[in-house]
């Protein structure tokens, strides 16, 4: 075998063994934000769940809620062929939203009845809030049953300065608060409005005025142009006559 087969044949191993390490790393049960999760506020947010079994389905996920930051709402998508179930319990200290209080919250929601096939993944939708304002992010445990009975427990906490566990739990990262808890932008003050239509006006002014000068400067080289022409036309009859002459 010469040297540059070998190369190439080591090269291939190599790169399949990262394959087949970094697949499995990649396969966890995770969470994101469909956009951002700001603190305080409300977001949709999409639990990701691969199938990794080659002989089974994937046919109920349950996530247990953290209980030292409920959620007063939580509402999930409906998906076809699933069945979501919303479990909520009795809160020992009762949250304040938007001036009412909630004497529980929400501590499980559990899909079953579906399938995720060998080789695919399926996303369970949920709009959750309103988000606590006293952490950076929100520790998901989620359960795995496969349909030979199998469960997988994504439960383990990632600890810091330490590997990632083998069955990390979903872990939702939360932005910093926006100003009105919602994403959107302040509205503009009468005071700014009226800077702005003053500045608008201005410009307009200023525009017209332009509009006005080039229009007169326009002219003015017509005018030239019309007066040039004239006198070329009469400098060749007059050289014409000269030449006939």
């Amino acid at each position: 075998m010469n040297v540059s087969r070998r190369v190439a044949v080591v090269g291939a191993v190599a790169a399949s063994s990262v394959v087949m390490l970094a697949g499995p790393a990649l396969a966890h049960v995770s969470v994101q934000p469909e956009g951002s999760a700001a603190k305080g506020g409300y977001a949709v947010v999409n639990f990701k769940v691969p199938n990794e079994r080659d002989d089974a389905q994937t046919v109920k996920l349950e996530v247990n809620f953290p209980a030292d930051h409920p959620l007063a709402s939580v509402q999930p998508q409906a998906l076809p062929g699933w069945t979501v179930e919303v479990t909520k319990s009795k809160l020992d200290k009762p949250l304040t939203v938007h001036g009412k209080q909630i004497n529980e919250a929400v501590t499980k929601v559990t899909w079953s009845g579906g399938k995720i096939e060998t080789g695919y993944f399926q996303k369970f939708p949920l709009s959750i809030g309103a988000l606590p304002t006293d952490t950076d992010k929100l520790v998901f445990k989620a359960v795995q049953t496969y349909s030979n009975g199998e469960t997988v427990r994504w439960i383990e906490e990632q600890k810091q300065g330490a590997e990632e566990p083998a069955n990390p739990a979903p872990v939702l990262a939360l932005s910093a608060a926006s100003a009105d808890h919602h994403g959107g932008a302040a509205p503009a003050s009468d005071d700014k409005k009226d800077d702005d239509m003053a500045g608008h006006d201005d410009k307009k002014t200023e525009a017209a005025s332009d509009s006005k000068d080039t229009d007169n400067t326009a002219r003015a080289l017509g005018v030239v142009g019309i007066v040039v022409g004239v006198a070329g036309v009469a400098f060749g009859v007059l050289a014409g006559r000269r030449r006939a002459a």
